[in-house]
């Protein structure tokens, strides 16, 4: 508990009252943003000013860039997945050199495969690794197919080197095969390779279209409609370009599904503070691990079409479906469906990445984004803007090619290929029935089932004893939950707050990614944390289990 309180008054200095009682994060809604900004810039610049008046009775010459020259819209970003937590989780790995109650630290908090254990896919490694290394083209050890399409990438590369740079939209015969991979996938759906965009993972293109979007001044300024809980690069960014964030939220009594009812509720109230023009969708999704239906999907593009509203498709787990009863639709394919009135008018950029899906390749950073219908004049304008970062890493983008043009059934590779990546999704798809069975188990917390990505976002019951000892620390209740958690675990998780949730709801999400024998310890040592935290906060019996599908009592004793 005295760590609670030195980490607390920690995080209190740090973020110079950046937390959980501003008046944006209080309501959901972001009407007060600029003035809690304001609110924010004033006590950093107080604070700094009298750091440089102590410096200058010293002697000592002041910093050009301090906390009072920052920009302010850097200081109001905030990266949840990357947080407090996880710098607390690595002073404790450091801290177990000496002593600790626990034989390691589960990082549990971030999407990143390889580092949880899971093994690289071979054929794609052989593929970057000859288009690093040529000389091994002629090493018998590396299958022809692989050597086939190294040679290809490599031919389109200045000086047949990865090295060099690349098109800022990237290399030609990669952009070639996402669009025949898209064209596959759609079962038909015409892909044109000129509205394909290689990326620096997901992230970049998000970025990239978001600035192109964001303008205006005051009523007039960019609202972005992001979903409830959401991935917190969304929120970053709007930070960061000064746009206006408008939240829907999902419908967690609903399995997280999307609700167009709440997509109009948000979009009315929005118009009213902001020009709400953008419209981002995470499917399947983070931090829920829904997959969306495909009369859900034409729903929202219908909405789309009637209020104008920009569309970006975050589907970067398109491969990661677990459920039997779900499968992924493209919002491409769908408004093709939908017929070409919608077809050739919404305005659709849709993003994958090679982080996610089977090969888990996060370090590669790479990534593509397709755009449909947008102004050719401004397609000038997004060239131009991706030529500022000259190009994608190229060796991401050879990662990029391999999984949207792998082995094909004659190749001599594929039946490796098949067995690797079999083996990884039904790995996943276990993991994520067994993440939902066991926190099922546990009185006090409900989680939906993780239908694809890689996350479980289960509700969690805190008692009020335990949510005064958290507001008297400053902190979240769920914050306050998951740094117990790791102290007397071992467990990193994020706690909702991190991620937008109902008021009154706490939650922490989760990965499913650590090795079955790994995540079943994390579940069991989750499982009795949690009912210790119960026994030690509360006398009377939390009114959720996994036998009430209703929402917990707890939600309801607090305003919505």
């Amino acid at each position: 508990r005295e760590c609670l309180h030195m980490f607390a008054h920690v995080c209190l200095i740090s973020s110079a009252f950046a937390r959980v009682c501003t008046p944006e994060r209080i309501s959901g809604d972001f009407h007060n943003k600029s003035t809690a900004l304001e609110s924010r810039h004033a006590f950093s610049t107080v604070e700094a000013a009298a750091v440089e008046q102590t410096a200058a009775r010293a002697g000592l010459r002041g910093k050009s860039l301090t906390m009072a020259t920052l920009n302010p819209q850097v200081k109001a970003v905030e990266y949840a997945v990357r947080g407090p937590i996880v710098m607390k989780a690595g002073d404790l790995e450091r801290e177990m050199q000496q002593v600790s109650p626990f034989a390691e630290v589960i990082r549990a908090n971030i999407g990143d495969a390889h580092a949880m254990g899971q093994q690289p896919i071979t054929f794609l490694r052989q593929v970057v690794a000859l288009c690093c290394f040529p000389e091994l083209m002629h090493s018998p050890a590396f299958p022809e197919d692989a050597k086939q399409r190294a040679r290809r990438v490599l031919q389109d590369c200045g000086g047949h080197s990865v090295g060099s740079y690349s098109a800022s939209q990237g290399v030609d015969c990669i952009r070639r095969d996402v669009a025949d991979y898209i064209t596959r996938r759609d079962r038909g759906v015409p892909s044109d390779w000129s509205d394909v965009y290689l990326t620096t993972g997901a992230s970049d293109g998000i970025m990239s279209i978001l600035k192109l979007l964001v303008s205006g001044q005051g009523p007039s300024r960019t609202g972005v409609m992001i979903p409830i809980p959401q991935y917190p690069l969304y929120s970053a960014a709007i930070s960061e370009l000064e746009a206006v964030q408008v939240n829907y939220y999902l419908d967690e009594a609903n399995c997280w599904a999307l609700d167009t009812e709440e997509l109009q509720r948000a979009h009315r109230a929005a118009k009213q503070h902001c020009q709400p023009r953008v419209l981002c969708i995470i499917n399947p999704g983070n931090p829920t691990g829904q997959v969306q239906s495909k009369k859900c999907i034409e729903e929202v593009l219908h909405f789309a079409h009637e209020e104008n509203l920009f569309v970006m498709a975050d589907e970067v787990y398109q491969d990661n479906v677990y459920s039997a009863d779900c499968r992924f639709h493209s919002f491409k394919k769908v408004l093709f469906e939908m017929g070409p009135e919608y077809f050739n008018s919404v305005e659709l950029v849709s993003f994958h990445s090679t982080s996610k899906g089977y090969t888990g390749e996060c370090g590669f950073r790479g990534g593509y984004m397709e755009v449909l219908n947008m102004d050719p004049q401004v397609k000038a304008q997004l060239v131009k803007l991706l030529s500022v970062r000259l190009c994608p890493p190229v060796s991401g983008q050879a990662a990029m090619d391999v999984i949207v043009n792998p082995p094909r059934e004659h190749e001599p590779s594929y039946a490796q290929f098949t067995k690797e990546k079999n083996t990884v999704l039904d790995s996943l798809a276990h993991k994520a029935r067994l993440t939902e069975q066991i926190l099922n188990s546990v009185p006090g917390i409900k989680c939906n089932p993780v239908q694809g990505a890689m996350y479980a976002f289960p509700q969690i019951y805190i008692p009020p004893a335990a949510v005064e000892e958290a507001e008297s620390l400053s902190l979240a209740p769920d914050m306050f939950y998951c740094l117990k958690l790791l102290e007397e675990t071992g467990i990193c998780v994020v706690p909702g707050s991190g991620f937008g949730q109902r008021q009154g709801t706490y939650h922490f999400r989760m990965t499913i990614l650590p090795s079955p024998d790994k995540l079943q310890i994390l579940l069991q040592k989750l499982k009795e944390f949690h009912l210790h935290f119960l026994e030690e906060y509360s006398q009377a019996e939390p009114q959720m289990s996994s036998s009430n599908p209703e929402q917990p009592s707890h939600a309801s004793k607090q305003p919505d």
